[in-house]
């Protein structure tokens, strides 16, 4: 099986429109509400090359409709609509890890969206009871400065990241709001947990992957400078934010480890009692139509759930090797294990 491209150069030239800056977190300006219109609010942790793309597009299609977007890191999402289940004040939960979303279900924060919606996406991607639906997958890797590390010099596997030639030479995203950050760990973790049914070995790893690691920045747009300006070499992030900051001109490539990289599911829900139901559902129907996630897929190097006919180069070209997770024992172990990091692992290493 083919892998990823170990540098991004061979892609650049396939996606040059790709522009992707970094989610910055509050609620979006809007003129006030029309007559006529009701108000669809999102919250999304998604990058506001995406939302704003997204919501300026479906409120063209659909002009009853405003919508009021905040938005916050991947866990505040999650946390919020927590606080909020006695007087829910979202519409759409826009980007998510299973995990997330899974506990959302379980608590019955979250309701499925009509027929049409849930017709649209596969039934793999579908999460418990239909109550959120995969919009992407995304994978997650290794990445690097090429100006900085050669290519033959990064790390091959995981297991490598722990070699002590990596000391102070890693960046890591800090884990505890990042979707995508609890995600690879709680994957990595599982990799041990599979073999003992303990996580044990899992934090062993962790802890030594903390002694490699200079720093752990704040947000995304924090790693990607510090990267840039060469504090570090090396990352763990995903594939999509990787390249299309690479598309910017960010001297980034990646790397598939060796053994498989996981893919997260991001996702996407209609949050229960929300104050516009329907309006929830337009904005679903248009985020799934082909053209919106070809436009995604073209320019913001999403791998969509749903078929799209004509793929870009970058996505016809992609081939890569998964690393098994069980995602019923991830979700219902992630937060402990990841409380356990926290606690017990970070800057401890």
């Amino acid at each position: 099986m083919r892998r990823l491209a170990p540098r991004f150069t061979a892609l650049s030239t396939l996606a040059a429109v790709a522009v992707l800056a970094t989610a910055g977190c509050g609620l979006s300006s809007s003129t006030s509400q029309s007559p006529g219109q009701t108000t669809v609010t999102v919250y999304s942790p998604r990058p506001s090359n995406i939302t704003d793309y997204v919501v300026k597009e479906f409120q063209a299609a659909h002009p009853e409709y405003k919508v009021q977007l905040l938005t916050l890191g991947a866990q505040e999402v999650a946390d919020r609509v927590n606080a909020e289940k006695t007087r829910p004040q979202a519409d759409i939960w826009w980007g998510g890890t299973p995990s997330q979303f899974e506990g959302a279900t379980a608590k019955g924060l979250l309701t499925p969206f009509g027929a049409d919606v849930l017709s649209r996406v596969p039934a793999k991607f579908h999460g418990t009871g239909d109550a959120w639906l995969a919009e992407q997958q995304q994978l997650q890797l290794i990445a690097y400065n090429h100006d900085v590390i050669k290519a033959a010099d990064v790390p091959n596997d995981w297991a490598d990241l722990i070699l002590p030639q990596y000391k102070d030479k890693i960046l890591i995203r800090d884990v505890a709001p990042s979707g995508t950050m609890r995600s690879v760990f709680s994957a990595l973790i599982y990799q041990q947990y599979a073999k003992a049914s303990s996580p044990q070995a899992g934090y062993d790893f962790l802890k030594k992957l903390d002694a490699n690691t200079k720093d752990y920045a704040a947000n995304p747009s924090d790693l990607y400078l510090r990267l840039q300006r060469q504090e570090a070499a090396l990352t763990i992030w995903n594939q999509q934010d990787i390249l299309a900051q690479a598309a910017k001109g960010a001297p980034f490539s990646i790397k598939v480890p060796a053994s498989g990289t996981p893919i997260n599911l991001d996702g996407f829900a209609k949050v229960k009692g929300g104050p516009n139901a329907a309006g929830a559902d337009a904005f679903a129907g248009f985020l799934l139509s082909e053209k919106t996630q070809a436009w995604l897929a073209k320019n913001a190097f999403q791998i969509p759930t749903v078929a799209i006919s004509e793929k870009p180069d970058w996505l016809a070209q992609l081939t890569y090797t998964e690393l098994p997770v069980d995602s019923k024992v991830v979700a219902a172990n992630s937060d402990t294990w990841i409380q356990y990091w926290i606690d017990n692992i970070k800057n401890r290493g």
